[in-house]
């Protein structure tokens, strides 16, 4: 069994391997080149706003109001906070004043000093001109809060009528959208579609050819473009899109793999028919080591104790397994070129024959 696990060619084996490699390169400068190009896909559309949308002439005035608006509410604010400041002072000097008349009438009817009248009747009039001052201040900041609400109110009504507007104007934004990504994704399938069409008659046609790593990197490059570049960005609409998709492939792809599955098995049974000699001389060297190594039978490609030494045919299809050589009568595989013990050619006949 080490002998047919060996059976490919060292050298092959690392060709095969750089070739995959090859593939692989090939793939990620496609992938690298269609990423780009499917990014820049999106740049052929314009740029929606939501100013695209709305009735600028009933808009405009709108904002210009709430612009206005918001600022000489900012200076009523400002004045205001002047006001109160004011009426702070004002209360701290009336405050100080009925401390001081208080503390001065205290002494005067100590003293019961009768010449001291016109000097109270001063720091009378002294102590009400203050509070009045304060009151003054004080109706002042009711005028200016007022003149805040009245503001504020008047504000969210334009605010209310401008809301109306832009609500109109984003629905017809995000409808507009939806259409574009449409658009963005038709140009995406239109680029990705022919590409994986182009790989799927690739892989049927021409996977095994001379320039088979080419068209393997190509096949990687094409699904990579449909599945990650493609499918992310399709439309979602509640998912029914997208579960519509997948089904869809996964329909096609499932009725791909039963249809070759029974091509398969329609050949496998045309070939079990077939004679033992023609089906060894159809079956490749290469292949039929290939399965051997994998402890299969290379005819029907079912399971094989190729160990036991009794079994020289497959006790499933027939095909002949092992042989005796013509020269020693060492048992070998009958699908050997050469007899590993004395190297007589399997075509050849025993010497003296």
């Amino acid at each position: 069994m080490s002998a047919m696990a060996n059976a490919l060619r060292l050298s092959e084996k690392w060709f095969r391997r750089g070739l995959w490699l090859v593939a692989f390169v090939f793939a990620s400068f496609l992938i690298g080149l269609g990423g780009s190009i499917v990014g820049d896909l999106p740049q052929v559309e314009r740029s929606l706003q939501l100013d695209d949308f709305i009735d600028r002439t009933a808009a405009e005035p709108l904002r210009t109001q709430l612009r206005e608006g918001e600022r000489a509410q900012q200076a009523s604010e400002a004045a205001r906070e002047q006001a109160e400041l004011a009426l702070q002072v004002a209360q701290q000097a009336t405050a100080a004043a009925r401390e001081t008349f208080t503390n001065w009438l205290a002494t005067r009817r100590a003293t019961a000093q009768p010449d001291q009248d016109a000097e109270l009747i001063a720091r009378t009039q002294a102590l009400d001109a203050l509070k009045a001052r304060e009151g003054e201040a004080q109706r002042r900041i009711d005028t200016l809060r007022q003149a805040e609400l009245d503001q504020a109110q008047q504000l969210d009504g334009v605010r209310a009528q401008l809301n109306e507007l832009e609500s109109a104007a984003h629905e017809l934004l995000q409808a507009e959208q939806r259409r574009m990504e449409l658009r963005v994704f038709g140009y995406r399938l239109a680029l990705t579609l022919p590409l994986l069409a182009l790989a799927g008659w690739l892989f049927a046609r021409k996977r095994k050819s001379t320039w088979w790593p080419f068209v393997w990197g190509f096949i990687f490059f094409a699904l990579f473009a449909f599945f990650v570049e493609l499918v992310p960005y399709l439309p979602s609409y509640g998912g029914y899109v997208r579960y519509i998709v997948g089904i869809v492939l996964t329909v096609l792809a499932g009725r791909y793999a039963i249809v070759a599955l029974n091509r398969y098995l329609a050949r496998q049974r045309l070939a079990e028919d077939q004679p033992d000699a023609v089906r060894r001389n159809e079956l490749s060297y290469d292949t039929a080591l290939t399965r051997l190594a994998k402890g299969v039978c290379p005819g029907c490609e079912r399971g094989v104790d190729l160990k036991d030494p009794a079994i020289d045919y497959c006790p499933h299809c027939g095909i002949h397994l092992f042989d005796r050589c013509a020269a020693c009568q060492a048992r070998k595989s009958a699908f050997s070129k050469f007899c590993y013990a004395c190297g007589t050619s399997a075509a050849r006949p025993a010497a003296g024959g």
